[in-house]
């Protein structure tokens, strides 16, 4: 489609109220709700979670495969 800047403000506009109209069907829910459940799904998972236990030197596909030496 076309780029932002090359539409006119009734295809921006009208581009804003279809993106609003999809928005409005979203399912609503308490943030104090969602927030606790996303907190005990995070915890759950930490035992598996890289960031917070590591990767493996063996199983880390980016790890540097030799030195470069400087002569």
């Amino acid at each position: 489609g076309k780029m932002a800047q090359d539409m006119t403000e009734k295809e921006l506009l009208k581009m804003e109220l279809d993106q609003l109209k999809k928005e409005v069907k979203n399912e609503r829910q308490m943030v104090s709700k969602t927030g606790k459940e996303i907190k005990e799904y995070i915890e759950s998972m930490s035992a598996e979670d890289p960031l917070l236990k590591g990767v493996p030197e063996d199983k880390n596909p980016f790890k540097e495969k030799g030195g470069c030496t400087i002569s």
